[in-house]
């Protein structure tokens, strides 16, 4: 029964009857508290019994209220009346969608401006983890001014929130209609998914969202058929006409975004409502286009190019352009050609968490998407991933310690390194998949037919594995007349056989004839040399991508004849570079945007002091790119390696602490690093690979004489430790020729100085450290499958300890002998009790000290006094993470 003008519901007085539907009826109302005019939804008094409707209009109001969103309906309060429920909401003046349809096209740019208003609701729902499932024109609103309002969420179903949170707690709601198997929305608009009765997310809104847009364009409905069963025969085999054929003058990126609504798959529509928003947005036109360089903010959406159904790069046609929110846009196609804007804009890590630098990052092949490894506020490596039209990034639970992320082709799935294992993940989230074997992985590509090539080892040919898992086969072969040591960082040509590569010895610190991008194919060894350089490639638009002395290069490449084809010019300056691994930090997608990371600044870092709580004491010199830090037998000195961003090198340098004043100790080109004293402080060794590979080199503390050489060999040899007797030098040694990886070997100081291997099996063994006493040797090993600290006695035979349980890095000993300190891998400073006995170690429990700051960068990281009461940190600042730089359109400025 209606209810009479007057009738009080609580505080609201019924006015007028305004309509009704099969949720119920619709009522104008007065809110005399607000002193406003709402609209009442109520169920009828006939069917108030029907404890399934009731159900779903409590689930309407509940859904709805969660949100709060311009373009979404407004739910104000809940209550019952006589039994029955009703819903408050604000009231509206307009029409619905299917009043202003009326079955006639509407002008595309009114079908745009709606569709764009219907879609930025839609995004916020979804973010919510809520999906509409009955989007319909009759559930779109227009109100007077002409802005849309998404209506009843009464079949909304909760999907979980894209940001991690429990939607489900948030916005109570029953099961009513949404098993897996029952029918729900309205035929005609129901996403193939849904009349099959099919579990739903987001993605089906995203179809019906299609199917709307398309009736706004052609004037009649994508799927009808004479009966039901012909609708759902149609929604679930056929395609609806071309819109090109039924309404003149359509805008043919407008039709494929309908199209790529439209998709039977769900896997091939849209990867979310945000990047459907900002694909409209690029056709709307109501930004303004600017070719300035644009300013970081961190909190606004950055939305890329769209994805590979969308070819928005049509010769003569695209204009390119981002919006002022740092929105990338794609301006409306034209008939004759329109000029095409290069746009820059900074993309800031998300709040509580920093960049890795070693081109930790990949844009997704569609440009859609940036996955990238940061570390959180809680010191966790993840996978994040960041929908360039969204505001956040998410992490992916999971996908700790990972490293060096790449895409599949399709944009759905992030290849990447971790704990020892080749592993891929959906960028939607979910458990990742192992597919094989990769100890200390450097780099993969994947083609479209499922096969990835990897480098699984830093000294390794490359290898390919179906991306499903399975054996492992090798695709290349290291040239030893090259004195190649590693091939690393493949990446795919568009015929998906051949892939380029970079080849050469372990690190690019110094030019070599050996180093280069060489062209490999999936049924060859052969290798062809494309480029003499020591940076990882990358082709994209034509284009072959690496670095010279700092500067992004891009030379046109013909990717069917494999010849560099013009001169090569310059893209970006300053482009960080990591001669660790020997790689540039950057990425492209497929249809031109890049993204880079700029120089680290030198003021980023400094060696800090702090005592065993955390509390910072003192520093020591300047900011500057420092690591390594090395203290002398009696404290008074430091060396540490500093890195000059001009010479593109590292030097040794020594702190005298009672001036605070550095004397550079090593004059070479090239890298010298992994400085230690000797016992008595009056010498230091370190490496340099001033002949090509890693060395140890000798000379007096004071600097005076030349650089001596104490052992030279093919394998690249780091110094770590040195025994207090002055007898014996620990170092790290990699196998260039064998399978056990890095190696702890020592070099005797005495006679004829022959080197003998301490520890050398299939796993990494690195970092070893001489006990004060020297009958101690603590490492790090990941024979476990994770990193973790071992104490062994020296030089053995005898058993091992293991000093951390949950991972452990770089351990250092208390000038006693009675504590063992190390990195956990959550960068917190441990320190564990160590009582020695004649022939075996009692082991306390690690106990953390405080949480480290560290900086990044290859080598120990951090030393410890004589009397383990203070830490000498190579300390990034907070938040110092260098912002990512986003270049739209870059190859556009190669014309000029």
């Amino acid at each position: 029964m209606a209810l009479a003008t007057g009738t009080k519901l609580g505080r609201y007085e019924i006015r007028s009857k305004i309509g009704e539907g099969g949720m119920g009826e619709v009522y104008r109302a007065y809110d005399a508290t607000m002193h406003r005019e709402v609209a009442i939804k109520v169920l009828p008094a006939a069917l108030s019994t029907d404890k399934e409707r009731l159900a779903r209009l409590e689930q309407e109001a509940q859904t709805a209220g969660a949100l709060n969103h311009p373009n979404i309906h407004v739910i104000f309060h809940i209550d019952t009346h006589d039994s029955a429920p009703y819903i408050v909401s604000e009231l509206l003046e307009g029409e619905t969608l299917r009043e202003r349809m009326g079955g006639v096209v509407l002008p595309q740019r009114k079908a745009i401006d709606f569709a764009l208003q219907t879609a930025h609701g839609l995004a916020a729902a979804n973010e919510k983890g809520i999906v509409h499932r009955d989007l319909k024109p009759e559930n779109v609103f227009i109100t007077k001014d002409g802005r849309i309002k998404i209506l009843d969420f009464g079949l909304a179903k909760l999907t979980g929130a894209g940001d991690g949170a429990q939607s489900q707690t948030e916005v109570p709601t029953r099961r009513v209609n949404t098993d897996p198997g029952m029918v729900m929305g309205t035929i005609g608009y129901m996403s193939p998914e849904q009349v099959r009765g099919k579990p739903t997310d987001h993605r089906s809104d995203i179809f019906s969202f299609g199917a709307i847009l398309y009736e706004m364009l052609a004037g009649k409905r994508a799927f009808r058929g004479e009966s039901t069963a012909d609708t759902i025969s149609a929604i679930l085999r056929e395609d609806p006409p071309d819109l090109s054929t039924t309404s003149r003058g359509i805008n043919p990126a407008l039709e494929r975004i309908v199209n790529h609504c439209l998709e039977k798959n769900p896997e091939e529509r849209f990867h979310s409502a945000s990047d459907l928003a900002f694909a409209l947005e690029a056709l709307s036109g109501s930004a303004p286009v600017s070719g300035q360089t644009m300013t970081a903010i961190s909190a606004l959406p950055i939305s890329a190019k769209l994805i590979k159904h969308l070819p928005w790069i049509v010769a003569g046609t695209l204009a390119l352009a981002l919006l002022i929110t740092i929105a990338l846009l794609i301006s409306s196609f034209r008939r004759t050609p329109a000029r095409t804007n290069i746009v820059r804009a900074s993309i800031l890590p998300p709040e509580g968490a920093n960049y890795l630098p070693r081109n930790q990052f990949a844009i997704s092949p569609d440009g859609l998407r940036l996955a990238f490894v940061g570390r959180s506020g809680d010191g966790k490596q993840l996978l994040w991933v960041r929908s360039l039209g969204a505001p956040t990034a998410q992490p992916l639970a999971g996908t700790d310690d990972a490293t060096f992320p790449f895409w599949s082709p399709d944009s759905r799935f992030v290849g990447f390194f971790a704990q020892t294992k080749l592993k891929k993940i959906d960028a939607s989230g979910g458990p990742p998949q192992t597919i094989c074997d990769a100890p200390n992985g450097r780099g993969g590509t994947w083609n479209r037919d499922g096969v990835i090539v990897l480098a699984p080892d830093n000294f390794s040919p490359l290898y390919r594995v179906s991306a499903s898992g399975g054996a492992t086969t090798v695709v290349t072969k290291l040239d030893d007349s090259k004195l190649q040591t590693t091939h690393r960082w493949p990446w795919f040509l568009p015929d998906g056989r051949h892939f380029l590569y970079r080849a050469g010895t372990t690190s690019a610190a110094t030019p070599k004839e050996s180093n280069g991008i060489y062209l490999g194919a999936l049924d060859s060894l052969e290798q062809k040399l494309i480029v003499r350089t020591d940076t990882s490639p990358v082709y994209e638009s034509g284009n072959l991508l690496f670095i010279r002395d700092g500067t992004l290069m891009a030379q046109p490449f013909d990717d069917k004849t494999f010849q560099l084809t013009g001169d090569a010019l310059p893209v970006a300056e300053h482009v960080q570079f990591d001669f660790g691994v020997a790689r540039a930090e950057f990425t492209a997608s497929e249809n031109g945007v890049l993204i880079f990371q700029g120089t680290l600044a030198t003021t980023d870092r400094q060696l800090l002091w702090f005592d065993r709580s955390g509390k910072q004491t003192g520093s020591i010199g300047e900011p500057a790119l420092v690591s390594q830090p090395r203290l002398s037998p009696d404290g008074q000195r430091v060396a540490t390696a500093i890195f000059d961003l001009q010479a593109g090198s590292p030097d040794i340098w020594i702190y005298e602490l009672s001036r605070n004043v550095p004397a550079r100790f090593t004059f070479d080109p090239d890298f010298d690093t992994y400085s230690v004293w000797s016992p008595d402080g009056k010498q230091i060794v370190w490496a340099s690979n001033r002949k090509g590979h890693a060395d140890i080199y000798q000379k007096a503390s004071t600097g005076a004489g030349t650089d001596e050489i104490l052992f030279e060999s093919e394998e690249n040899k780091s110094p770590t430790s040195w025994s207090p007797d002055g007898r014996f030098i620990a170092y790290s040694s990699t196998n260039i020729k064998g399978n056990t990886k890095y190696d702890i070997w020592i070099l005797p100081m005495f006679g004829d100085r022959k080197p003998f291997p301490f520890l050398r099996t299939q796993f990494n063994e690195v970092d070893a450290q001489f006990s004060p006493d020297g009958r101690w040797l603590a490492y790090v090993s990941d024979e476990s499958g994770s990193n973790q600290v071992y104490v062994a006695p020296f030089p053995g035979p005898g058993g091992k300890w293991q000093v951390s349980r949950n991972g452990g890095a770089e351990p250092r000993w208390q000038g006693d002998g009675r504590e063992i300190f190390f990195v956990s891998p959550d960068n917190k400073l441990m320190a564990t009790e160590v009582n020695p006995k004649e022939s075996t170690l009692e082991i306390g429990n690690a106990q953390p000290l405080f949480e480290l700051r560290l900086a990044t960068s290859p080598g120990y990281r951090y030393d410890v006094a004589r009397d383990g009461k203070r830490f000498l940190v190579d300390t990034q600042k907070l938040g110092s993470s260098v912002p990512l730089e986003l270049v739209v359109n870059w190859a556009a400025d190669l014309k000029k």
